[in-house]
C-alpha cells in the first residue's frame, strides 16, 4: 500500500494540480533545508536564461541530495534511499585508489618488462591472507585491498614497505598476463587504454587462400548466449561508478563536448563547426545535450535519484535511450586519443537504480512530469484544449507524444501494428479503451519478463521489431505506462494512415494537428540473378517476423525457415542484429523441429516427406540431435555447451559487405556492436560485392557469388575476383528509405521534400 507524504495521495502523481501540490511541498522543504538555495531555484525558474551553464550545472548538483531526501520522504522510503547511498560510499576506496595509487604511481612507475620481474602470486597470497579474503574473491579482494592502501596513504612514513609491497602487486595485476588474467573481471587494475580507430576490435584476421579477408574472435572472447534470452545485463553500480569516476566532470570548465559536441575553431564568421572523427563521424554529442557531466558528478557522490533528475531535465524517456542503444555522448568525449567514458552505461544504471527502489517505477514516472530540477518546465503545462494526433509508436512518436502531454496538448497515438492491450490495473486503460482506476507499482520487478517467453506487445515500433535482445526490451513497457497512464493520451494499435483513417478522417474527429512519425519503411532489394529466390528475405522483415511472430518462442507453433550457411549482405547494424539472431534462431528452431518430429515418430514423419521437404527435415533432425547431445555431454563434464563451434561447422552465419570492415556503418558508429557479434561466432567478410544468388534444382538459393573490390591508392574501387560463398539463407541489409506510400497514396496533402 502506498501511503505518500505530506498529504498527499497516491492520484495527485497523475493529476495536474496534485503536481502543483507537490512541487508547493518540495519548495517548502527546501525553505527549511536550505533557504538561499531556495531563493536561487526561484530566481533561476523566473528568469533561466539569465543563469550561465555553469551556474545552472551548480544549480542542479546543489539539488540533488534535496531531491533525494524529499522523495525519500514523499514515498516512505528514506532508509532504503540511504542504503543505497551508502553502497555508492563504500565502493568509493575503488575509485580514488584506482586514480591515485594504481594510475599515478603503479602504472607510471613500472612498465611490462619490470612487472615481470615481481612475484605477483606471492604478494598476492600474502596481502589476500592479511585482508582476510580470498585472492579467486576478486571483487572482495579489490575492495578491501584499496580501503587498506588508503589507510597506509594515511601515513605513508609508517607504513612505507606495505606500500611497497602494494605498489608491486598493483604493476603485476596491470601489466602481466597472470594479474590481467586474475583480475579479469575487476576494477582497480583496469586502466583507460589508448584508441587506434583503424584497431578498434580485438579481432583475429584469416586470410582465404588470398581471395578475400575475414574477421572473427578469438576463441578465448567467445561469449556464449542462451537462445533469446537478454544477451547483455549491462553494468553493476561498482561498474557504472567506475565510469562515472573516470569522467573528469569538465562541465566546470565549460568542455562537456559528450553533451555539446566537440567543435572547430570559430570561423571568421564566429560560427564552429562539429569536429569528426578519424573514421568521419561528427562529433555532435547527444542530440539531447543531457547534463551528462553533472549526472555523473550527483551519482558519485550518492544521490542516486537526484542523478535521474538530472538526466531527466532534457532526457525524460531515458528508458528508451542508453546502454546499447546510442553512443553519440561516448563518441564526442574528451577523451579522444584513450577509451571514452562509457556514458550509456551509467546511465542505464542510474535508470535501474531507481527502478530497483520500492515505487521506483513511480518515482521515475512522477519525475517525466515534475522535475523540480526543470527549471524551464517543472510542472506539465495546464491543458490547452487542443488534440493531436501522432501516426506511429516507435521512438519518435513515443518521444514527441510525451513531450506534447507536458505542453498540455491532449494525444491520440496510432500504429499499424496490433498493440495487445496491458491490464487495467496496470495501465489504467480497459479492453475497450475507457479510463479505469489503476493501482500504484511497489516493485518494477512484477512488471520484468524474461524476453524468451515475452509476448511481443507491438508498441515500440523498431524499438519492438527491429532491436534485437542485446537491449532489455522492458523498457518498452516502461515507457508504454508512462504515456498510456495519462488521461490525456489515447493509444490504438491496427490503424494505419491512409487505409484505416485518412486524413479527411481524421479532421472530422476534431483533431487539430495530425504529426507523422512512421520511420523508414522500405527495404532496400538487390537488383541481382535470382534476387527473390526462396531463401532470400530482406532483413528488416526477417527481424520483424522473428520478433512479432514470437517464433524463437518454445511454445509458438509459428516458423520461419532458416538454413545454414546464413549470408547477410549489409555493413549497417541491421546487418549486425540480423547475423546473430539467424544464428541464434537457427540452434531454436532445429531443436524445436526434433521435439515436434519425436512427438509424431521421427521415422513415420519422415515417410511421409519427399525430395527437398525431406531432405531439409533430415538436416534439422540432424542438427537437433548434435546440439542435444552436446547439451548433455556439456552437463556431464561441467562446461558450457559448444553451441558455437556447432554452428559453424555447418556454414555459421556471415557478413559481407562490399567496402572494408572499418568503412561500414556499424563500425564507425558503433564497433562494439560489431565486437559483440563476433564474439556470439559471426564471421565479416570485407570488400565482396554480390553479383549474383545461385539457386539450386528446386529453385532455392544455395549460393552467393561475390565480387571482390579492390581499393586503389587514389581511393578509387574496382572490382577483382569473383567469390562464391554456399548460402541457403540469404538476408540483404542493404540500408532502408524512408517511409513516404503517404505521398503517393494522397499526393494532394502530403508532398515530399
Amino acid at each position: 500500500m502506498l501511503n505518500l507524504g505530506f498529504d498527499l495521495h497516491f492520484t495527485d502523481l497523475y493529476d495536474r494540480d496534485g503536481l502543483v501540490r507537490i512541487d508547493a511541498a518540495f519548495l517548502r522543504e527546501l525553505t527549511h533545508s536550505d533557504a538561499g538555495l531556495h531563493a536561487r531555484l526561484l530566481a533561476a525558474r523566473c528568469d533561466p536564461h539569465a543563469l550561465d551553464a555553469k551556474a545552472e550545472s551548480q544549480l542542479l548538483i546543489d539539488l540533488a541530495p534535496h531531491t533525494d531526501d524529499f522523495i525519500g520522504a514523499l514515498f516512505g522510503i528514506r532508509p532504503q534511499i540511504r542504503a543505497l547511498a551508502e553502497q555508492h560510499h563504500a565502493l568509493a576506496p575503488l575509485y580514488e585508489v584506482k586514480r591515485q595509487f594504481v594510475q599515478r604511481s603503479a602504472a607510471k612507475g613500472f612498465d611490462e618488462a619490470s612487472a615481470r620481474a615481481l612475484d605477483g602470486e606471492r604478494l598476492g597470497a600474502e596481502l589476500a591472507e592479511a585482508l582476510a579474503v580470498a585472492t579467486d574473491a576478486v571483487a572482495a579482494f579489490e575492495l578491501a585491498f584499496a580501503r587498506q592502501v588508503q589507510r597506509w596513504l594515511a601515513d605513508e612514513a609508517a607504513y612505507a614497505a606495505e606500500l611497497q609491497r602494494a605498489l608491486h602487486y598493483a604493476a603485476w595485476a596491470l601489466y602481466t598476463e597472470a594479474g590481467r588474467r586474475r583480475h579479469q573481471s575487476g576494477l582497480l587494475f583496469k586502466v583507460p587504454g589508448k584508441t587506434d580507430p583503424i584497431n578498434l576490435l580485438h579481432h583475429a584476421v584469416d586470410r582465404n587462400e588470398g581471395a578475400y579477408t575475414t574477421f572473427t574472435i578469438k576463441p578465448e572472447q567467445i561469449r556464449r548466449r542462451t537462445g533469446f534470452k537478454l544477451t547483455d545485463a549491462g553494468s553493476d553500480l561498482a561498474g557504472a561508478l567506475d565510469e562515472a569516476n573516470y569522467c573528469i566532470w569538465c562541465h566546470k570548465q565549460g568542455k562537456d563536448s559528450c553533451s555539446t559536441g566537440l567543435k572547430e575553431k570559430p570561423g571568421p564568421d564566429g560560427r564552429a563547426a562539429f569536429k569528426r572523427s578519424a573514421l568521419g563521424v561528427k562529433l555532435a554529442g547527444c542530440p539531447l545535450e543531457e547534463k551528462i557531466s553533472e549526472f555523473h558528478m550527483a551519482k558519485v557522490s550518492g544521490h542516486l535519484v537526484g542523478a535521474l533528475a538530472i538526466i531527466a531535465v532534457d532526457n525524460p524517456l531515458a528508458a528508451a535511450t542508453g546502454h546499447r542503444i546510442c553512443n553519440d555522448c561516448m563518441k564526442s568525449c574528451i577523451y579522444q586519443k584513450q577509451e571514452p567514458v562509457d556514458i550509456p552505461q551509467a546511465e542505464t544504471r542510474t535508470l535501474k537504480d531507481v527502478l530497483g527502489l520500492p515505487w521506483g517505477f513511480e518515482i521515475y514516472s512522477l519525475l517525466t512530469r515534475w522535475n523540480p530540477l526543470n527549471l524551464r518546465r517543472p510542472l506539465p503545462a495546464p491543458a490547452t484544449g487542443r488534440r493531436v494526433l501522432v501516426v506511429g509508436m516507435g521512438p519518435a512518436g513515443f518521444g514527441l507524444a510525451h513531450h506534447l502531454l507536458n505542453d498540455g496538448h491532449a494525444v491520440v497515438g496510432i500504429d499499424g501494428l496490433k498493440i495487445e492491450p496491458l491490464p487495467p490495473e496496470v495501465c489504467g486503460v480497459d479492453r475497450d479503451g475507457a479510463r479505469t482506476p489503476f493501482a500504484p507499482i511497489e516493485r518494477y520487478a512484477d512488471l520484468h519478463e524474461d524476453l524468451d517467453a515475452r509476448a511481443m506487445a507491438g508498441f515500440g515500433g523498431v524499438a519492438e521489431y527491429g532491436i534485437t535482445v542485446r537491449w532489455d526490451k522492458n523498457f518498452l513497457k516502461v515507457i508504454r505506462l508512462l504515456l498510456e497512464r495519462r488521461a490525456a493520451f489515447a493509444l490504438h494499435g491496427g490503424v494505419r494512415l491512409g487505409s484505416t483513417l485518412s486524413l479527411a478522417d481524421a479532421w472530422a474527429m476534431g483533431f487539430d494537428h495530425v504529426a507523422l512519425a512512421m520511420g523508414a519503411g522500405k527495404p532496400t532489394t538487390l537488383d541481382i540473378p535470382h534476387g527473390l529466390a526462396r531463401g532470400v528475405r530482406t532483413a528488416s522483415d526477417f527481424l520483424m517476423a522473428l520478433q512479432l511472430t514470437g517464433a524463437a518462442q518454445a511454445e509458438s507453433v509459428a516458423n520461419l525457415q532458416v538454413r545454414l550457411p546464413i549470408v547477410v549482405v549489409g555493413g549497417g547494424l541491421t546487418a549486425i542484429d540480423t547475423a546473430t539472431e539467424a544464428l541464434a534462431y537457427y540452434a531454436v528452431q532445429v531443436q524445436k523441429f526434433l521435439q515436434r518430429a519425436e512427438a509424431l515418430g521421427c521415422e513415420a514423419f519422415l515417410q511421409s516427406l519427399a525430395g527437398e521437404e525431406r531432405t531439409t527435415a533430415e538436416e534439422f533432425l540432424a542438427h537437433g540431435s548434435a546440439l542435444r547431445a552436446e547439451a548433455a555431454a556439456a552437463a556431464r563434464e561441467g562446461r558450457a555447451a559448444r553451441v558455437i563451434e556447432l554452428l559453424r561447422g555447418w556454414g555459421g552465419s556471415t557478413i559481407v559487405y562490399r567496402k572494408r570492415l572499418i568503412d561500414s556503418p556499424a563500425y564507425t558508429l558503433n564497433h562494439e556492436e560489431v565486437e559483440l557479434a563476433l564474439q556470439e561466432g559471426i564471421v565479416f567478410a570485407e570488400c565482396l560485392n554480390p553479383v549474383a544468388i545461385q539457386v539450386d534444382e528446386h529453385g532455392a538459393a544455395r549460393a552467393l557469388t561475390l565480387r571482390r573490390q579492390q581499393r586503389g591508392e587514389d581511393g578509387a574501387w574496382s572490382e577483382g575476383v569473383e567469390i562464391t560463398l554456399p548460402a541457403r539463407a540469404i538476408f540483404i541489409a542493404a540500408g532502408t528509405s524512408p517511409n513516404t506510400v503517404l505521398a503517393r497514396e494522397d499526393a494532394a496533402h502530403f508532398k515530399l521534400d
